[in-house]
């Protein structure tokens, strides 16, 4: 098995877990605390990830930047992802959040050159599809 498909199972499984859990903190605290242990946590990890390459950052301003950027969307999106399961089944909001691939797959295809299938575009399609079934 090649080893980007492992790794792909594996944050499979992590983020069903994280997409998961929240609705069971939220009971207990508001969405607000709970989006600052969750950063808190995300620290521990970010740790452990700089002790294991020593200490050793790789520095380009473009790609520091990007970084930033990136951490700063991820974490609205994980604002606007615990107050919709604390108003709405996390079932439904899970499912409607998760398809956020294929605004990566058009990014991806608009700003990077890379291809898309027929097949992929087909899947979108049913993906959209299925969130209005699910929804209504």
């Amino acid at each position: 098995m090649k080893d980007w498909f492992v790794q792909s199972l594996g944050a499979l499984f992590l983020w069903g877990l994280w997409s998961f859990i929240p609705k069971i903190s939220i009971r207990y605290i508001d969405p607000k605390t709970a989006f600052i242990f969750e950063i808190l946590g995300a620290f521990f990890v970010a740790f452990y990830v700089l002790v294991s390459i020593d200490f050793n950052l790789s520095f380009s301003l473009l790609g520091i930047a990007l970084s930033i950027i990136t951490g700063i969307v991820g974490s609205i999106g994980v604002i606007f992802f615990l107050n919709a399961i604390s108003k709405g089944p996390v079932s439904l909001v899970t499912v409607i959040s998760s398809l956020y691939p294929a605004i990566t797959l058009v990014l991806a295809f608009v700003f990077l050159n890379e291809s898309v299938s027929l097949k992929q575009l087909v899947g979108i399609a049913l993906g959209v599809f299925a969130i209005a079934l699910i929804v209504s």
